[in-house]
C-alpha cells in the first residue's frame, strides 16, 4: 500500500506589532524554541511529507530559523499581504507538485500536536475536499463560527456577519486546515476579495468547496492546543499551558519532579530512569539528562549533555557546550562553560570551569578559576585524569596540568604542570611577632580625648 503524501505550509509573514518588539512574532519563544520551530517540529516529517513556509519581505531571520529547525523545508515570500489565501498561494509552486493532502498551519500556534496534524489529514481519507479544525470556546466571541449541517460544514462565519443564532454557535474556528491535493487550486483559484479590506480569505474556502459539491469536514481539539500568539500576555499564557504539557509527560516517563510548578522545561529536554529535578530549576533547550542524575534546587541548564548519576547544585549554571560523565559532581555555586569534564570529577563549590577538558577523577577545589579570556580571545585549559587542583587556584589559560598532578591551594598556575608533579606558586609568609598588638595599641592611643 503506497502512504499517503503531504505538504504542510505554514504562514509565517505576520509582523506581530502587538508584540511590540523588533523581532518577527512567529520567533519569540515558548519551552525555548520559536513559535515557528514548535509548528515545524510538530508538522508531518516522514519521506513522503514537505513542509513549505510562507514569509514576509525582509524576514531573513525567519528564513533561517526554519533552515535550522527543518533544512528540508521550502521557504516562500509574501510580497503584498492580501489575507490568508493569498499566503498560502505563495506557495503555488509546491502545491502543483502534487501532495495528496495539503495541510494549512499558522506559525504562531506553538501548542499544535503531532497527532493534530495527523487527524486533519485522515479527514480526508474518506472523501472530503476539505477539513477545518475547530474548538468548542468557553467564549466564542471574536471567533469565526463553524456551521455544521449533519455531518458538513456548510460555512464559516465571521463574528461581525453572524446572525444572532449563529453567535450562540460555540463551535469555533481553529484557522488550521487540510485540502485535497486535487482540489484545492481549483477552490482557492476562485476565492475573491469583495470584502471591506480587500483581502482573500482562507475561510471563504468552505463556501466555495460546497458551491463546488465537494464536502468539507470539521474535526475538534481543545482549546489550549489552538491558542494564537498575538501579544506578550498569550505568550506567557501559551508557556504556562505548555510548560503543564512538558511536566506531566516527564512525571509519566518516570521523572521525579519534588515541586513540578517551580520547574521549568524545554520542549526537547530529555531524560533517563530514575532523574530527580529538585524544586526551582530551569532547564533551557538542548539538554539531555541520563539515569539516575540529580538536579539541584535553584540550578540552570542549557544546550548541555547530562551523564549517569551525577549531582549538580544547588544554585549550579551549566552553559552551552558542557558535558558531564557519569558520577560527576557538581557543586553549589558553579558555573561550566565549553567544558568536557569525564566520570568522577568533582567541581567544588565557588568555581568556574570554561573551555576545558578535564580528565576522569580529577578533583577542582572550591573557588577554582580557569582564567579562559584575556580581553580578546578565548583559551584552553587541560586537566589531566586524577589531578588534584587546590581550592582558590587559579588556572590561566591556554595551560595543561598533567595527570596525577597536584596544585597547592592559592595557586596562580601559567605553565605547564607535568604529570605527578606539584605546583605551588604563592608568595613567601612573612611574621612580625608582636606587630598586631602593637598596632592596636597606636591606634587606641590616637583615639583617647585630647585634654
Amino acid at each position: 500500500m503506497v502512504e499517503r503524501s503531504s505538504l504542510t505550509i505554514v504562514l509565517a509573514a505576520g509582523e506581530g506589532t502587538r508584540m511590540r518588539s523588533t523581532l518577527p512574532k512567529v520567533l519569540h519563544t515558548v519551552g525555548g524554541r520559536s513559535l515557528l520551530a514548535n509548528v515545524l517540529a510538530a508538522a508531518p516529517s516522514g519521506p513522503n511529507d514537505a513542509v513549505a513556509v510562507i514569509v514576509g519581505p525582509d524576514h531573513q531571520a525567519v528564513i533561517e530559523e526554519v533552515r535550522k529547525t527543518r533544512p528540508d523545508a521550502s521557504t516562500f515570500v509574501q510580497r503584498d499581504r492580501k489575507g490568508t489565501a493569498h499566503a498560502v498561494l505563495a506557495a503555488r509552486e509546491a502545491i502543483e507538485r502534487g501532495a495528496d493532502d495539503i495541510l494549512i498551519a499558522f506559525g504562531d500556534t506553538p501548542l499544535v500536536t503531532a497527532k493534530t496534524f495527523a487527524r486533519l489529514g485522515d479527514a480526508l481519507k474518506g472523501g472530503s475536499a476539505m477539513a477545518v479544525l475547530g474548538f468548542r470556546a468557553a467564549d466564542p466571541t471574536g471567533y469565526g463560527r463553524l456551521l455544521v449541517e449533519g455531518n458538513q460544514l456548510v460555512a464559516i462565519r465571521e463574528q461581525a456577519e453572524a446572525s444572532e443564532a449563529e453567535r450562540k454557535v460555540n463551535l469555533c474556528n481553529a484557522g488550521m486546515m487540510a485540502f485535497a491535493g486535487n482540489s484545492i487550486l481549483k477552490i482557492l483559484d476562485l476565492i475573491g476579495s469583495a470584502n471591506s479590506k480587500g483581502e482573500y480569505y482562507l475561510t471563504d474556502a468552505v463556501g466555495i468547496a460546497r458551491d463546488l459539491g465537494l464536502h468539507a469536514t470539521v474535526i475538534e481539539t481543545d482549546e489550549d492546543e489552538v491558542r494564537g500568539i498575538n501579544t506578550k500576555a498569550q505568550l506567557a499564557e501559551a508557556e504556562a499551558v505548555l510548560q503543564q504539557r512538558l511536566r506531566k509527560a516527564a512525571l509519566d516517563q518516570g521523572v521525579t519532579l519534588i515541586a513540578p510548578e517551580t520547574v521549568f522545561l524545554a520542549s526537547d529536554t530529555s531524560f533517563g530512569r530514575d532523574v530527580t529535578i529538585e524544586p526551582f530549576v530551569v532547564i533551557g533547550p538542548g539538554v539531555s539528562i541520563d539515569d539516575g542524575a540529580v538536579i539541584h534546587s535553584f540550578s540552570h541548564i542549557t544546550q548541555s549533555s547530562i551523564g549517569k548519576n551525577v549531582s549538580i547544585g544547588p544554585y549550579a549554571r551549566i552553559r552551552p557546550g558542557t558535558s558531564l560523565g557519569e558520577g560527576v559532581r557538581i557543586g553549589n555555586f558553579v558555573e561550566t562553560k565549553a567544558a568536557v569534564l569525564e566520570s568522577g570529577v568533582k567541581v567544588n563549590h565557588l568555581s568556574y570551569v570554561g573551555d576545558a577538558f578535564v580528565g576522569a577523577n580529577a578533583n577542582i577545589g572550591a573557588g577554582t578559576i580557569m582564567c579562559n579570556y584575556d580581553g580578546y580571545d578565548k583559551h584552553r585549559t587541560e586537566v589531566g585524569a586524577g589531578a588534584f587542583v587546590g581550592s582558590n587556584s587559579s588556572l590561566v589559560a591556554p595551560v595543561k596540568i598533567g595527570p596525577g598532578a597536584y596544585i597547592g591551594s592559592g595557586s596562580v598556575i601559567t605553565r605547564e604542570v607535568p604529570e605527578d608533579a606539584l605546583a605551588v606558586e604563592r608568595s613567601e609568609q612573612v611574621m612580625r611577632l608582636g606587630w598586631a598588638k602593637r598596632y592596636r595599641e597606636r591606634k587606641a592611643e590616637t583615639k583617647k580625648p585630647k585634654k
